[in-house]
């Protein structure tokens, strides 16, 4: 709220639609943009059918089930979004860009509110992001102000790395958590600095681009943490985690 009262209204800019890596390869506009949604698709799909079959990923709660899998279906949704946004740039294909991934984001900050805090927090805090998204996104689309939508997405980034170090975790190999936030925070300067990456790559690849690929890296990264951990036992919380 102090946000929202404390800075002036961010509109779209003209030049938000104008990407530095707009070239058409195969008669696929902007290919690039388009074929690099391709990862959220794969390791969305993958994700959601092995977090429902529960035999590879090691959750306890069925909170956590429902936060992790909606997580995936978020990211799954994405790349079709984002895809079709990326076919055509415009403010009103935006939101099939923006939404499933305030989703994704919702989703994956309510299964650490549920792993960290408690079950009932973290599915309360689950729907009240999902509308948080909605309405974001339906302001932005309303009024043409970005702002909601940024808080949105800062949120998480800021307050899981500083919950992790605040509540104890449940299961072993918790620095996947801080490795995805780094992962995201990294998409984020790739996305600002897209022509200067477009450039220094002898125009290969824009920063846009790498942008969805290292964003795939999040729920990539968070996959093999939910493989690779374990309950940790009671009183063992002291000894150093398992790499």
């Amino acid at each position: 709220m102090f946000f929202m009262l404390a800075t002036p209204k961010i509109p779209h800019s003209p030049k938000h639609h104008h990407f530095a890596d707009m070239r058409n390869f195969f008669g696929v506009p902007n290919t690039l943009n388009v074929v690099t949604n391709f990862p959220f698709l794969v390791v969305g799909v993958l994700g959601f059918v092995l977090c429902v079959r529960g035999d590879l990923f090691t959750i306890s709660l069925q909170g956590e089930v429902w936060g992790w899998a909606l997580f995936y279906a978020g990211t799954a949704w994405l790349a079709y979004g984002s895809a079709y946004y990326h076919l055509k740039p415009s403010d009103s294909r935006v939101m099939w860009d923006s939404f499933p991934m305030m989703v994704a984001y919702s989703s994956l900050f309510s299964s650490f509110i549920v792993e960290r805090v408690g079950e009932k927090i973290g599915l309360s805090c689950l729907f009240a992001l999902l509308f948080g998204a909605f309405l974001s996104t339906a302001y932005e689309r309303t009024y043409n102000d970005l702002r909601l939508c940024m808080m949105f997405q800062l949120i998480p980034c800021i307050a899981i790395p500083g919950m992790a170090f605040v509540f104890r975790p449940k299961y072993t190999h918790s620095k996947y958590w801080l490795w995805a936030t780094g992962a995201y925070l990294l998409a984020k300067f790739e996305a600002v600095a897209d022509r200067k990456m477009y450039h220094a790559t002898n125009y290969i690849i824009s920063g846009h681009s790498l942008q969805h690929l290292c964003l795939a890296a999040v729920p990539a990264l968070l996959s093999i943490m939910l493989m690779r951990r374990n309950i940790k036992l009671k009183g063992l919380g002291d000894l150093k985690e398992r790499v």
